[in-house]
């Protein structure tokens, strides 16, 4: 495919939900000096987006207002408006890598009408399998994004992958597994070194710096060997990107002053 490239990365949040609560967040204490049931840790959505001179990529394609109030989640945009704060038009895009089937990272998918949707095909083997007979496994899937997907293989425009495959020079995917079956990380080379956008493979730094798995989960096994799976892949722990935690934003310069949604990753993080 080519020597690898570098890239730009960026995360663009879209919506934020204020009123979760430490316990909603960890099987286990990930600290045994601290109550994990007690205070606020609030969650933010995000999809990201890996931009060069050659090749524009989005990951993931968050959820649509209808969904959200579905479920009582507010977004402040969609995932395509928060693309054009950086000048970037879903509508143009031609490739988006799905890191798994979940709601809030597998809507929106017709806001990409010339996208080709790279997901691992154990996910699809998940989503619409056996396991979704059980609520604890389905909730967090929409069946229509779910047929929304399976349309589009029928239209030929998804690229399955069986753990590793790459993408684009400098950008590949790996099979994490655990939240769900099917979920998978992106790898990325930037100036600053190989960076790894980990999706739903830890919602938050806690997470994995603490080993203590988030509680929607397929395989709590396949959950914490990612977390190694992961360091291996990055350049080091600094530059591995949890899939929804409001640090991120703390940690990353916005994009633009005044501008509070849209951050460069590619650069060092403040902390």
């Amino acid at each position: 495919m080519g020597a690898p490239e570098t890239y730009e990365v960026f995360a663009i949040r879209y919506g934020t939900v204020t009123g979760r609560l430490r316990r909603d967040n960890f099987i286990i204490a990930p600290n045994p000096e601290i109550d994990p049931h007690d205070g606020p840790m609030p969650l933010d959505y995000f999809v990201w987006a890996i931009v060069n001179e050659n090749r524009t990529i989005v990951v993931d394609t968050g959820f649509e207002r209808t969904e959200g109030d579905k479920r009582g989640r507010i977004i402040t945009q969609l995932p395509r408006e928060g693309l054009e704060i950086i000048g970037i038009d879903a509508n143009k895009i031609e490739d988006v890598i799905i890191t798994h089937l979940h709601y809030d990272h597998a809507g929106t998918l017709d806001d990409f009408p010339a996208a080709r949707f790279h997901l691992q095909e154990r996910e699809m083997n998940y989503a619409t399998g056996k396991h979704m007979c059980h609520e604890p496994f389905g909730h967090a899937y929409a069946p229509d994004h779910i047929c929304t997907m399976v349309r589009r293989v029928f239209d030929g425009r998804v690229a399955f992958h069986d753990g590793d495959g790459q993408v684009a020079p400098g950008i590949s995917v790996h099979w994490i597994g655990g939240h769900t079956a099917g979920v998978q990380c992106v790898r990325v080379l930037t100036k600053r070194g190989w960076l790894v956008l980990a999706s739903d493979a830890s919602h938050f730094y806690e997470n994995m710096e603490g080993v203590a798995p988030f509680p929607i989960v397929y395989s709590a096994a396949d959950m914490v060997q990612g977390y190694t799976t992961m360091r291996n892949l990055a350049e080091s722990g600094k530059h591995i990107i949890p899939g929804h935690d409001p640090l991120v934003m703390a940690r990353y310069p916005l994009v633009r002053d005044g501008q509070k949604d849209v951050i460069r990753l590619d650069v060092p993080p403040t902390e």
